[in-house]
């Protein structure tokens, strides 16, 4: 239980610092006003902070709990960055993965190790937090009033935000938002398997059976671990392979690699769609596929199918273009129909033969899932067989059985273990032979059983 007199202290520090806030941006505005209004620079900040220092020395003001440094640099995040978020994203601090701002009070900081914690630092109030939002958000040039109180978007290319603000939601909670960092660690195998998200058998078997052509259709809940995952494959093909990505509005998966030099030495081509109040500015995934189609790509990436644009995808992914892509689905049988309800967005389209179109599009499925431990795993992997009378029946080759869920030291435990259920078809295993796996390759692939 919280000490009332702790309690009373720090709403008094609080006071305290919020009143020395005040008086700091108060007198660099009357003296400095010029300085503010210039573009964010290193020099900049340096003599920003230097001119916090000597006002707060020259008037000996204090704030329990703070060096003097920690002061000068906690003002100046107030005034000219992002309060107590700026080290979370300007990179000083990036072992997180989402800061959810519930309400001005009650923030919570997710972690790469799984924590889930209430942050240390707080908003001074509901009109500091939706201020603080807004200069973020302006950044991007997100536009956040009470005109658009809903928005979404990307602060760079590894930054998702979602914001909540005044109209949609109660004035005493100031503005809610959720913010995302995109693989923070830039997660590869090794992580991986180290974090249980799979066992490196499983990891080869996707990285292979799409590195011969084989199409594949992950899905998985928001913040499961698609995109992370689905860009780990991506990195894994070989450097000459000509890769053609396609994003919503802003790039998160980055597979440009260079050598010592600077000089690239994969071969990608990345795209993001544009968004536009005129219709005729807009350019969609479907324009992008259609345009990437043209650069003769190896691989394709459409980084999230959430609507007709799946139409197209499944069609490239069946006219020999090895395709990766995302849904929001439950299960591997549900991908599937989610897809056939994507597509449905294209017109009066067959539903039965078209649903047999994509599985034959999409020959392997998985899903990835946060689960109650905040473990994300790959529960179940699967292979799509068309059957001669047009249907098709699924094939689980991997999946992860929960065996028993406990409870340690407050916290859920989840005992589990991974399996190999079955093989790929013979069928998929001539279509690999036929796209190049070297048979010795394809014998590691399948293992010693013969299905």
């Amino acid at each position: 239980m919280t000490n009332t007199g702790d309690m009373f202290n720090s709403g008094v520090n609080q006071l305290k610092y919020a009143g020395l806030l005040s008086k700091v941006q108060h007198y660099m505005s009357e003296h400095y006003a010029s300085l503010l209004s210039e573009r964010g620079s290193a020099r900049k900040k340096e003599m920003e902070q230097s001119y916090i220092r000597q006002y707060i020395s020259k008037h000996q003001f204090s704030v329990s709990g703070y060096t003097t440094d920690e002061l000068v640099a906690a003002l100046y995040n107030e005034m000219a960055e992002y309060s107590f978020l700026t080290p979370y994203l300007n990179g000083e601090n990036n072992d997180w993965e989402e800061i959810n701002i519930n309400r001005w009070d009650d923030v919570k900081i997710s972690y790469c190790d799984g924590r889930i914690e209430r942050s240390k630092e707080q908003f001074l109030s509901p009109q500091h937090a939706t201020d603080v939002v807004k200069r973020l958000l302006r950044q991007s040039n997100i536009t956040f009033d009470e005109a658009r109180p809903c928005v979404r978007g990307h602060l760079n290319n590894k930054i998702r935000i979602t914001v909540n603000g005044p109209g949609v939601i109660d004035d005493d909670v100031g503005v809610q938002a959720s913010i995302r960092y995109i693989n923070p660690k830039r997660l590869g195998k090794k992580a991986f398997i180290e974090s249980g998200m799979a066992t490196e058998e499983m990891l080869d078997f996707l990285s292979t059976v799409y590195r011969y052509g084989i199409s594949i259709c992950l899905a998985g809940p928001t913040g499961s671990g698609k995109t992370t995952v689905m860009g780990w494959i991506l990195s894994t093909l070989p450097d000459w392979k000509r890769i053609y990505t396609i994003e919503n509005t802003t790039r998160e998966i980055d597979l440009t690699r260079r050598d010592g030099n600077g000089v690239v030495l994969n071969n990608v081509l990345h795209t993001v769609t544009r968004d536009s109040d005129d219709p005729k500015q807009c350019v969609t995934e479907q324009m992008l596929l259609e345009q990437g189609l043209t650069f003769n790509p190896d691989y394709i990436c459409m980084a999230e199918m959430k609507g007709s644009e799946a139409f197209e995808t499944q069609e490239a992914a069946r006219t020999g273009h090895a395709v990766i892509t995302t849904v929001h689905a439950k299960n591997c049988a549900e991908i599937y129909d989610r897809i056939l309800d994507l597509c449905s967005l294209k017109g009066n389209l067959s539903g039965e033969l078209l649903k047999v179109s994509i599985a034959k599009a999409f020959p392997i499925t998985f899903i990835v899932r946060k689960m109650e431990d905040n473990v994300r795993r790959i529960v179940e992997i699967c292979e799509c067989i068309p059957n001669k009378d047009e249907t098709y029946k699924l094939n689980t080759l991997y999946r992860f059985r929960t065996l028993q869920n406990a409870e340690k030291n407050g916290k859920t435990v989840v005992n589990g273990r991974f399996e190999k259920v079955a093989v790929i078809s013979e069928k998929l295993q001539q279509e690999l032979r036929d796209n190049g796996i070297l048979e010795n390759t394809l014998k590691k692939l399948i293992g010693d059983e013969k299905k």
